[in-house]
């Protein structure tokens, strides 16, 4: 009488139980360990929130507030800043007032209908930030916006302390 392999399996009990122990450990193999997953998530994560500061780009003003709403980003806008002490900056590079519309005609190729921002610090002198503006409107730019912060105070009508 000859045995199949079926039967020489069914033979002996201890066959039997090693067959059913080697399919719980295939079992067990066969999940996925989330912790390494979350590890790295966890680590992304404040690596993100640590940069996402640092990726301000400019320098460094206190914008006054105003209740104007957020304008849509564009790409690479030329940016005049002006700090508290009267200094003036094209993106990040220092200028003199001289020579910053013969600097931004430059930057902008002869491009007049570029849109310029002109980021003043609130603290600066309003004398210098009307010369900036009228500066760059004197050499043909048309498109001059001046830059403040949002959630100033209201320039609406709902005053109800006005005589």
């Amino acid at each position: 009488m000859a045995l199949s392999a079926n039967d020489a399996f069914a033979a002996g009990s201890g066959g039997g139980r090693r067959r059913r122990h080697g399919r719980r450990s295939r079992g067990a193999l066969s999940e996925i360990n989330v912790t390494p997953l979350v590890d790295v998530m966890l680590v992304l994560l404040i690596i993100f929130m640590i940069s996402a500061p640092l990726l301000t780009v400019g320098v460094p003003v206190e914008l006054p507030k105003t209740e104007a709403g957020a304008m849509q980003d564009q790409a690479e806008p030329l940016t005049v800043s002006i700090r508290a002490d009267g200094a003036i900056f094209i993106q990040e590079d220092a200028v003199a007032f001289a020579g910053l519309a013969p600097r931004l005609k430059a930057m902008s190729k002869d491009r007049t209908d570029q849109p310029i921002y002109v980021r003043a610090d609130g603290r600066a002198s309003y004398g210098v930030v009307a010369q900036v503006m009228a500066a760059l409107s004197t050499s043909g730019f048309k498109s001059i916006n001046l830059i403040t912060d949002t959630g100033g105070p209201s320039s609406g009508g709902t005053d109800k302390a006005a005589p």
